[in-house]
């Protein structure tokens, strides 16, 4: 039986992984945004009387960039102090994600605009936690 290993990433390899992570959550969040949105109608609108605003492109991929440079740093941070950060960032990434659905669930307005809301924060977690944690050193 032939055994296969899988060699560990480079510092440059696994930046590349990393930028691709973030950029593929953006890319994730802005075409449910625009499935939802634009294309099936569902208003996308944070807040209540004069503070409402609709949730546009711009927003939709800014969030998702900040989120994902926010947990790039914090693993790369946490890489300089632990041996094996991988467990411990991916619990501290999934308790963030649970934390950041108060928002939609709290300022969405609207019933369909509220899941589709929450379902863009799950959306890019689900493509930041397992992506950036197949990265980590000791992973």
């Amino acid at each position: 039986m032939n055994e296969t290993t899988t060699p560990s990433l480079t510092g440059r390899g696994r930046a590349a992984r990393r930028a691709l992570t973030v950029a593929g959550a953006a890319a994730a969040a802005l075409a449910l945004w625009a499935l939802a949105g634009p294309a099936a109608g569902i208003d996308l609108t944070v807040g209540s009387g004069g503070t409402a605003r609709t949730v546009g492109a711009g927003a939709v991929i800014t969030s998702a960039l900040v989120a994902g440079l926010a947990a790039w740093a914090l693993l790369a941070s946490m890489e300089r102090f632990l041996r094996a950060p991988a467990r411990v960032w991916t619990t501290i990434a999934a308790v963030v994600l649970v934390l950041s659905l108060a928002g939609p669930f709290t300022a969405g307005a609207g019933t369909a605009g509220t899941l589709v809301l929450g379902g863009l924060h799950l959306l890019v977690g689900a493509v930041l936690i397992p992506g950036l944690a197949l990265t980590a050193r000791g992973a």
